[in-house]
């Protein structure tokens, strides 16, 4: 877990996290917060407390969020930042509206089908000779989605945003053990480059935990942002230094580590950040036992997904067998089926009732499935499928927000730059480290004769799978979560919330649990947890685990309770803990909107 730095109005108390011009009762961050007046979890408690002074000072949950996230950018660096792109999805509590952002990173005019392939011999790059180069780099879609999301929805401007967020990165914060580790991880892609080099890895070695991590360069480009506005990024200066670092990246001459493979230019252009354009797709939508499950379409496959699988849960039993089930069949048919363009009418079809049954009834309830199970026959009836599509594998880096205010506004923002650490460049003198989101695309097709819908194109998107959720009950929010971890997202997404509505778990209990990740493999990725309480009553029924992983997924989290109330959740342990934290553990309702 982080520690805040000192800032202007933050203080550590050795009781947790106070905001020293809150009332004397304000609560601490710590993994799960219960109160009124607004809510905020995330990854980090520098930018928990961030947040949450916007809402005490009088913003609402869209200010509060930007300015989280503009943090998350300094003490996250090596999971999100604007260097990257993501998905914001935002209820409205005046129009009860769900609407999405699609931030997502976008392929430079020159990608084509065959744009990570080797033209010396024909074959696909390997991933980390595609990710640690130019060409994983698409064109950052985060600093326009910040813009866009407070000029929609939020009463705050960027330049304020950006303010609190440039301070941590001027004064600095304390390196923890996760910080060090996430170095120390990539230490050999980190030791070629000069600017990451002179970062993050000081004397040639990551930074000393309990040392102060500064970052000037990012401070200033933070400002410089907040002065000029987005298009400095996008058309200006920092643009500039972006398709330098590109084209030419800042090799050093005496690199240290080794590297496997050599490091190659991409051809990211001015021209390609200048058209860079949001897009505003209408939400995943679909019933769960009498809720509304709202989720982010395409380019993210996650609200496709997590609502084809709680279709599934829902046409059998609301059990962890069913629970893999359902997830396997939803991945084969994301694989298959889902990408950047998919058809609307694919899209309604694979999250509908009819579907689900489809799929559900070729899941017995005493025998686990042969994996991998093949794709639906979108064509077909009963139990039909189709062609077996190959899994697709993403980074496991990422970071999620999640953020409610007085007036019952609702933000659940996701976003990343790809694998820990991106594309593993800094760029000189900016202090933002670029993403590698094109290894998303599949490098070569993986539908046999049938089209594939992720191979790069120029522009396009690749596909994602982050699974931004904000469940409505009779309309108003029930539940909002979300979670980093590359494809595991949807799987993390999907057992918090069965854990939470069907298992009887409280959000805190549901958020803890250890958990497991089915998508369409041989053997079920698990934490040590799960296989240990689970496995003797899974296994006899022919589910099968791959190596254990440490942890899966580092989700946040907003309960709303009766009477106006927050349960805001975030990890107790994963990722080395989140922190969630409310305005006041009392209900003090009497102030108005601004």
């Amino acid at each position: 877990m982080r520690f805040l730095p000192a800032l202007t109005a933050l203080s550590l108390t050795t009781a947790g996290l106070v905001v020293t011009s809150a009332p004397a009762h304000a609560a601490p961050a710590a993994p799960t917060a219960t109160g009124y007046g607004g809510a905020i979890a995330t990854v980090d408690p520098t930018a928990t407390a961030v947040g949450l002074k916007v809402l005490r000072d009088g913003g609402n949950a869209v200010d509060a969020a930007i300015a989280a996230a503009a943090t998350l950018g300094v003490t996250e660096p090596f999971s999100a930042g604007i260097g990257g792109g993501g998905f914001f999805v935002h209820y409205d509590a005046r129009t009860r509206r769900v609407q999405t952002i699609d931030g997502r990173e976008t392929a430079p005019a020159t990608a084509g089908e065959k744009y990570f392939i080797d033209p010396t011999d024909g074959l696909p790059y390997e991933f980390n000779e595609a990710r640690v180069s130019g060409l994983s780099t698409g064109v950052p879609g985060t600093l326009a989605t910040w813009e866009s999301a407070l000029k929609r929805w939020g009463t705050r401007s960027l330049a304020s945003s950006l303010r609190p967020a440039a301070e941590v990165a001027d004064k600095g914060f304390p390196v923890d053990a996760t910080f060090r580790q996430q170095i120390a991880d990539i230490q050999g892609a980190f030791g070629q480059f000069t600017s990451t080099r002179a970062l993050y890895l000081p004397g040639g070695a990551p930074p000393a935990v309990g040392t102060i991590q500064r970052n000037p360069d990012l401070a200033a480009t933070y400002r410089l942002i907040a002065s000029k506005g987005t298009g400095v990024f996008y058309r200006g200066a920092v643009a500039d230094d972006i398709v330098r670092t590109v084209q030419h990246p800042p090799i050093a001459a005496d690199p240290t580590g080794t590297w496997a493979y050599p490091i190659r230019p991409g051809t990211l252009t001015r021209a390609d950040l200048a058209g860079y354009r949001l897009r505003y797709p209408v939400p995943t939508r679909s019933g769960y036992r009498g809720l509304t499950v709202y989720g982010m379409s395409t380019p993210s496959s996650g609200g496709t997904a997590v609502g084809e699988a709680l279709n599934i849960i829902e046409a059998g039993r609301p059990d962890l067998h069913h629970y893999l089930e359902a997830s396997a069949l939803a991945f084969a048919d994301r694989n298959r089926y889902v990408g950047a363009y998919s058809k609307k009418s694919v899209l309604k079809k694979l999250i509908s009732d009819d579907w689900a049954k489809q799929r559900a009834c070729l899941i017995d309830p005493a025998k686990a499935l042969v994996k991998p199970v093949p794709p639906g026959d979108l064509n077909g009836a009963g139990c039909t499928t189709a062609t077996t599509g190959a899994p697709v594998e993403e980074g496991q880096s990422t970071t999620n927000l999640t953020v409610a205010d007085r007036w019952g506004n609702v933000v659940e923002y996701t976003f990343t730059i790809e694998a820990t650490g991106g594309n593993t460049m800094v760029v000189p003198g900016r202090g933002f480290l670029l993403n590698n989101e094109l290894t998303d695309f599949n490098f070569t097709p993986t539908q046999g004769e049938a089209a594939d819908p992720n191979l790069p194109g120029p522009g396009k998107r690749p596909r994602s799978s982050m699974s931004p959720t904000i469940v409505l009950k009779d309309g108003k929010p029930f539940l909002a979560l979300g979670s980093p971890g590359g494809a595991t997202i949807i799987t993390t997404v999907l057992q918090v919330l069965v854990n939470r509505i069907d298992l009887g778990m409280t959000l805190p209990e549901a958020m803890a649990a250890p958990r497991a990740s089915q998508r369409n493999s041989a053997g079920i990725q698990a934490e040590p947890a799960f296989r240990a309480r689970y496995g003797p009553s899974l296994s006899p029924l022919g589910h099968t685990f791959a190596a254990d992983v440490a942890e899966l997924g580092a989700a946040t989290a907003i309960e709303f309770t009766r009477g106006g109330g927050f349960i805001a959740s975030a990890e107790p342990v994963r990722r080395g803990g989140g922190a969630a934290a409310v305005n006041s553990p009392i209900d003090d309702s009497t102030r108005g909107r601004p």
